[in-house]
Order: structure tokens, then sequence, then C-alpha cells
């Protein structure tokens, strides 16, 4: 069965500062830096206020968590339950596992190892690995990150957690890239496929080849700049997923102007009739 799902990112005007990792190069190692932003809901109070909205799960992503102390993960987990909405995937929005620099690929996969045990302790069924920034057509980076995916898929697994990536960068960017990488990998990777992320005149046929891999849809509109998203478009993608009889979660994203609860809505009403 098929269920409605949201991403911290359609609510990131919302939720407070954001906490974005980078990688300093000079220092060799990683740097936060803090976009502040208004807070209308904090992440604690986020899965009930989306069960009030009809929501089954949430994708949080990384630079959403204000605090990773054992404490607060018990909190998140807490209020995930009691709110009967699953944590279904922790967004890892950095990392690069194609990287030349040797320093940074060591402190990358920690960093990633440190999230895995993040993800764990507050309840989150998956987490979301980028694989990499290198070309799609790079077969060698093809190749390492599929290794390296499921080095950390078997670290993963230990602890309750399944890794999965997604079209996100340059090395999935294409359907054959993504398939070349999931072929690799095993079926210990999981994956998610993005609306928005695929490029050029073929974008609903590359989502129909990786739907049946994937665990979640991110169910991402054109929008004007109204925040009005392009529905025939929208639902050519839909009904792409919907012949691969997609089965898992349709998460809503919205990244418009205006109210973000309300421009999720405009999303919903065209997601939730391919909901079955």
């Amino acid at each position: 069965m098929s269920y409605l799902s949201v991403s911290t990112w359609s609510l990131h005007r919302m939720l407070g500062p954001l906490r974005w990792t980078v990688w300093d190069t000079e220092q060799g190692r990683h740097e936060t830096q803090v976009q502040d932003q208004p807070q209308v809901h904090t992440l604690l109070e986020l899965p009930a206020v989306a069960a009030e909205r009809g929501y089954e799960a949430i994708e949080v992503c990384h630079f959403h968590f204000p605090d990773t102390s054992l404490a607060y993960l018990h909190q998140l987990r807490a209020a995930f339950q009691e709110a009967g909405v699953s944590f279904d995937t922790l967004l890892l929005d950095y990392g690069d596992l194609t990287s030349e620099e040797a320093a940074r690929r060591t402190a990358d996969l920690q960093l990633m190892r440190d999230w895995i045990d993040i993800a764990s302790e507050c309840g989150a069924k998956q987490i979301r690995i980028v694989a990499g920034e290198a070309a799609p057509d790079n077969e060698q980076a093809i190749r390492q990150s599929a290794e390296l995916l499921k080095t950390l898929a078997d670290y993963s697994a230990t602890l309750g957690v399944r890794v999965v990536t997604e079209n996100f960068k340059a090395l999935t960017s294409t359907a054959q890239s993504s398939e070349q990488l999931l072929n690799l990998a095993g079926d210990q990777v999981g994956f998610i496929t993005d609306f928005g992320n695929y490029k050029g005149d073929a974008v609903a046929e590359e989502i129909a080849r990786t739907t049946p891999r994937s665990v979640s849809i991110h169910a991402k509109a054109d929008f004007d700049e109204a925040g009005i998203p392009n529905e025939p478009l929208f639902v050519q993608y839909l009904e792409a997923t919907a012949a691969a009889k997609f089965d898992g979660a349709y998460v809503l994203i919205y990244d418009g102007p205006g109210d973000m609860w309300e421009g999720l809505e405009r999303v919903r009403r065209i997601v939730e009739p391919f909901i079955n």
C-alpha cells in the first residue's frame, strides 16, 4: 500500500535554523554553517502536527536536527511514536563517496557512520546516503561508490537501519547510472526516486526505470513564480510511478513561495488520487 509522507525540506522556512555540513579543505575537517530561518514548529512538535494533517510518515533532513545528544534523539523517537507517525528516512544531505581527496573521503565515511548511529537512536527506518558527485559515466566512481555503500549498509544493518541512496547529485543523475550502482551494491542498498533530479526530455521514462527499486518517491513538481505546480507534467510523472506499481511512500516536496503548508496542499491534491 502506498501512503502519504512529507519531507522536512518542504517546511524548511518553518523549522528554525538550518545546520549545513561543509568540508573545509584547508583545515581538512567538517564545519557546520548555520543559516537562520523562522521557527513555527520545533522538530519535536512536527510528528504531531503532521499527524493532524493526515501524513503517515516523515523524512527528516539532517540539517534540521538542533541536537544529536542521546537524550534529544530519544525524545524525537518518542515524539514519533506518540504521534503514530513513521520516521521513514533520515536524509543525510552531505557526503561524497567518490571524492578524489582521500582525507575527505575518509572523514565523510566516518560522518556517515555517525549519522547511521543517530538514525538508529532516533528510530529512523532508513538513512539516505549520497552516492557521490563524480560524473554519471565514470564507471570506476560507480564501482567505488557501490562498494562503500555496501560497507555502510553492512554496518547499518547491525543497528536495524537500512541504507538507501537517491538520484541526487551527479553520480546518480541518470537512470542508467543509478541502475548500474544498484546492481553493483546489491539488494541491501535501497533507492529513492526524486522527480526533480532527472533532467532532459525523457524524465518520465527514467522515473519509470528506478521506481520499482524505490522505497519512496519524492513527488516534486515544477512550480511557477506563484508556487502553482505544472499539473500536466506532474501527473505524467505520477502516472509513470503508478504504471511501475509503486507501493511505498509518496513524499511531498514543496519549495515555492508563500506558506509552505498551503503549497504542500496544492501538491497533495494532485498526488492523493495516486495513493492506493
